[in-house]
Order: structure tokens, then C-alpha cells, then sequence
């Protein structure tokens, strides 16, 4: 669903509006255009909670300067697309308490939803790697409980896998190991 407040905003213009809306309410810029995030699902909340787990406990067995971040976090493509993944993981200098945004993530996470489905597979696959700093870019797929992990390889050419079950993701860089499984126990 688009909401039209204005005709279109730029990222900074749409992060000073987006502070402004009700608790709870949750949208991305795409394109200059705002687009309302629906209501997640049980199994899509709890799925999002243990990859954010898994990740930041990878984070801190591996003594890595990296941190992990739950939704909430907005990643800005360009003046006009802000997303807000599921889970991102950023390394380097920790951000001040008060950033809401980032520009530079090495690993994003969204979890499919029915009505999220083809953007995160299509419009969000190619807008967050143009952005240098992504390496991983890992698509979750609740129903059959698989990965489709997407990857910066050599010369920036994108490789994908699909890991199901208990396959090993290794996300190099940084250095995290973990398994598929991790993403989805209980």
C-alpha cells in the first residue's frame, strides 16, 4: 500500500517523517514513494527474533567488531529508497545511540512474506547491492524453512545458493559460520 503525504521525499526528508508516525506504524521509501510495511505474522516475528539471535551470537563466539540489528534499523540505497530489513548486521566503528539509519550494512535479512514476497526476491535483491558495502544478502523462506543466500563474489559478481535443513552458511566477510537450522529451533 502506497500512503501519499506528499508527492514524493527524499531519504532525509522520509526518515524526519517516518520519526513522526504513531508507535507501531512502520514504512519504506521506494523510489521517492512511502510504502506502508504490513502486520507481521507470528511465525515471521519469531523467525526474525532467532536469526537476530543466531547472528549476534556468531558475532560474539567469532570476537568480531561487528553488530547485529534487529528491525528497526533503516538502510538508505539512495536519496530516494530507505528500506527497513528484518535483521542487518554492520561492522567497524559502532553508530551513535541516536542513528536511525545506515549506509553501509555487510549482511541483510529479510524474511518472505505473502505480501512482501516479490519485492524482497526482485526490487531489494538489486538495490541493496548497489550499495558497496553488502556482501551477503539472505532471503528466508519461513514455510520450508530454507535460505536463499545471495553473495558478493570475486570481480561483483552476485552468486546464490539455497540451504535447507541444517546447511552451513558461511558468511565470509565477516567470518560468521552458522547453520540454516539456527535460524529456525526453537
Amino acid at each position: 500500500m502506497t500512503v501519499s503525504p506528499r508527492a514524493r521525499m527524499t531519504a532525509d526528508a522520509f526518515i524526519a517523517w517516518a520519526m513522526e508516525q504513531p508507535e507501531g506504524e512502520r514504512y519504506e521509501l521506494v523510489q521517492g514513494e512511502i510504502v506502508a510495511m504490513a502486520p507481521e505474522r507470528s511465525a515471521h516475528a519469531l523467525t526474525k527474533a532467532r536469526i537476530w539471535r543466531a547472528l549476534d551470537d556468531a558475532i560474539a563466539a567469532a570476537g568480531l567488531h561487528c553488530t547485529a540489528y534487529p528491525d528497526g534499523m533503516s538502510v538508505e540505497v539512495d536519496e530516494d529508497t530507505v528500506y527497513e530489513p528484518d535483521v542487518l548486521v554492520r561492522c567497524g566503528e559502532p553508530l551513535p545511540d541516536e542513528a536511525v539509519k545506515l549506509q553501509d550494512p555487510l549482511i541483510v535479512v529479510e524474511v518472505l512474506s505473502p505480501s512482501t514476497r516479490a519485492r524482497d526476491a526482485g526490487a531489494k535483491l538489486e538495490d541493496y547491492f548497489r550499495l558497496p558495502s553488502l556482501r551477503h544478502y539472505l532471503i528466508v523462506k519461513t514455510e520450508n524453512r530454507s535460505v536463499i543466500h545471495h553473495r558478493r563474489g570475486e570481480a561483483g559478481r552476485i552468486e546464490t545458493h539455497i540451504l535447507r535443513g541444517s546447511g552451513r552458511l558461511e558468511l565470509e566477510p565477516p567470518g560468521l559460520v552458522l547453520t540454516v537450522e539456527s535460524f529456525f529451533r526453537r
